[in-house]
């Protein structure tokens, strides 16, 4: 017996489904690399190497329905919108679940030297670029353009840690050229994190040209440039 071709919206809310259950897996996969690296602990670090195909999975699986339902489904108008900006933002989380692999790797050569320093500012930067990544997936499947607003704010205060996180760092090599090699993993780590809250605003700016057609992306940019913060000229 054939089977029935499902409705139009429950394709779109399965889809949605994917998008989050991604979203989910990446932002865990970030926990459990800046836990490993706090905690020393090879085994949480393995773990998140582990769970790297999860991702991936879902990310080709994510592809493939948005591609079958444009081909298909011919969608017009918010719909369209819908389906070509979960198509990036998929590419946006398998590039999260990428970076924290990549914090996990970094991990492990850590864990073969001595602890260099306490981590503060590097699990700051984690819990907000995590926060970033929760809240842009909370616009996309609420339609709430101002959260993904307030998202794209955040990503300076990112970067403004990760600055601190680097002078601080360089002061360390330049003092004790031991440290260089620790020192440059930890500078990775906080390239990897400031990677990650871009990935998230770029999910909130693709939020709010699906809820109200309009790129942003440039307009950020040219903000930045003359000294606005974020999304000061998305209006």
């Amino acid at each position: 017996m054939p089977t029935l071709e499902r409705p139009f919206d429950e394709e779109l809310k399965i889809l949605k489904e994917k998008l989050l259950e991604m979203a989910s897996r990446a932002e865990e996969q970030i926990a459990l690399a800046v836990r490993a690296l706090k905690a020393r602990d090879e085994a949480l670090a393995c773990r998140v190497l582990e769970r790297e195909g999860a991702v991936n999975r879902l990310d080709i699986e994510v592809d493939d329905m948005c591609l079958r339902l444009l081909a298909l489904r011919q969608p017009m108008a918010a719909d369209l919108r819908f389906i070509t900006s979960g198509m990036k933002i998929s590419s946006d989380l398998e590039r999260i679940g990428d970076l924290a692999v990549n914090i996990a790797e970094r991990t492990l050569d850590l864990l073969k030297q001595p602890e260099l320093k306490p981590l503060i500012d590097i699990p700051r930067m984690a819990e907000m670029a995590q926060a970033m990544v929760r809240d842009a997936l909370n616009a996309f499947v609420n339609g709430d353009d101002v959260l993904a607003r307030d998202v794209c704010l955040r990503d300076d205060q990112v970067d403004q840690l990760n600055d601190q996180v680097f002078r601080e760092l360089l002061t360390y090599m330049m003092q004790e050229p031991g440290t260089i090699s620790r020192a440059v993993d930890l500078i990775l780590v906080g390239r990897h994190l400031e990677r990650i809250a871009d990935h998230a605003t770029n999910i909130g700016e693709d939020v709010i040209y699906m809820v109200r057609g309009k790129t942003i992306k440039h307009h950020i940019e040219e903000g930045r440039a003359t000294g606005l913060k974020g999304c000061a000229k998305g209006e």
